[in-house]
């Protein structure tokens, strides 16, 4: 039966002894650990580790000095960085956490992530939710009314439209149509002109008479003739 291995609690081991001996194959195992990184993922390392006495235990990738030179000149570098960098930096990483929430909050809204959530919250999140849908509902709505009303007065144009189109393709499919307004118009403008030309050869005529008759006869009424001149 296997048994399961106590974890060791991190503390100083007040066991002179015991120190040095955990000192003595945790030393060794690090070491042996940072030169497996190295070959595994291609990287440079160095250990230092000074021991209680003070004696200098080292190992590194290629050369320590050389390792710790390239450590000195990346933190001068990062030290001569531009103070707007390193605000946009700090903008970068406060966007980034926002944007993080922002998304946490959409899953939510979704039904998604809610493990984390309690009562109150997931009560907030259900008005939130409700308030969205009201929302939406009324948008719908107006949407589908501004649409029906421009269907509305396309229909209406589009009657109007067809009503004089069908005007004049009634025009159009009577040639006589036309020819016979203008032959009515000629036909009351000569019956004018017949009915003027009458009316003045009655007064020519009622004026002869009268003055071919005594004085006597001046009383009489004079009458005239009106009508449409006859076609024969």
């Amino acid at each position: 039966m296997k048994t399961t291995r106590e974890k060791i609690k991190i503390k100083k081991i007040d066991n002179l002894p015991a120190r040095q001996v955990t000192f003595s194959k945790r030393r060794r195992g690090l070491l042996k650990k940072a030169g497996e990184l190295s070959v595994l993922c291609d990287c440079e390392f160095a250990v230092i580790i000074f021991s209680a006495t003070g004696k200098l235990f080292e190992s590194s990738s290629s050369s320590t000095k050389d390792v710790i030179a390239r450590y000195k000149s990346q933190v001068e570098n990062v030290k001569k960085l531009d103070p707007q960098f390193l605000e946009l930096q700090h903008d970068r990483i406060k966007m980034g956490r926002e944007l993080a929430d922002k998304s946490r909050e959409l899953r939510q809204l979704n039904g998604e992530d809610l493990e984390g959530l309690n009562i109150d919250e997931l009560q907030k999140l259900e008005k939130e939710i409700e308030g969205g849908l009201s929302r939406v509902l009324q948008a719908k709505e107006e949407k589908i009314m501004n649409e029906i009303l421009a269907l509305e007065e396309k229909g209406a144009k589009l009657l109007e439209a067809n009503y004089q189109l069908r005007q004049t393709i009634g025009m159009l499919s009577n040639p006589y149509g036309s020819r016979a307004a203008v032959a009515l118009e000629s036909d009351i403008s000569t019956a004018e002109e017949g009915l003027s030309l009458e009316s003045a050869t009655n007064v020519s005529s009622c004026h002869a008479s009268g003055s071919s008759t005594d004085d006597d006869s001046s009383s009489d009424t004079l009458s005239l003739k009106l009508g449409l001149p006859y076609r024969g």
